[in-house]
This record gives C-alpha cells, structure tokens and sequence, in this order.
C-alpha cells in the first residue's frame, strides 16, 4: 500500500518488476481508519514499513516494528505453512 501519487506508484511497478499493483491510498482514509504509524518527508505523508497479510478482505498478520526487516519473510512463510497444516 502507498500514500504516494498513482504515477509514482506506476514507475515504481516499472521499475522494480514487480508483479502486482500498490494499493493506493492518497488521501490516508485506509491509513487514518487503521491508525497505521506514518512519517513526513519533503511534505508527504508516507506509511512506515508495515506488512500485512490480508487473507480474503481480513488482516491475518500485522507485523509491526518492521525490524529486522529481513525476518518478516520468514515470519509469513512459517505462519502460511501452520495455515496449510
């Protein structure tokens, strides 16, 4: 998800490769009603690293403090493997 513009978002698709879209959200109304932990650089507002899993329309997993930020893909791939089980 991101706060930044939708041609920001788009170029950064291109450029990193990614194979899905950002969830935008401009104006803060997903960012204000969830309360997530923002920062402001040169006037915007951004969204602290913050992941999520979202199964279905429900968050399953907020992982906040984002630190260390390498661990978090280990934390998902074991709680997606008990799911599994």
């Amino acid at each position: 998800m991101s706060t930044q513009k939708k041609a920001y978002q788009q170029e950064a698709v291109a450029r990193l490769h990614l194979p899905f879209l950002f969830l935008r959200d401009e104006q803060l109304r997903l960012t204000t009603a969830l309360s997530l932990p923002t920062f402001e650089v040169d006037g915007m507002t951004l969204i602290k690293g913050l992941p999520l899993v979202i199964d279905d329309g429900e968050i399953e997993i907020v992982l906040y403090p984002d630190f260390p930020p390498d661990a978090d893909a280990a934390i998902v791939a074991t709680w997606l493997r008990e799911l599994r089980a």
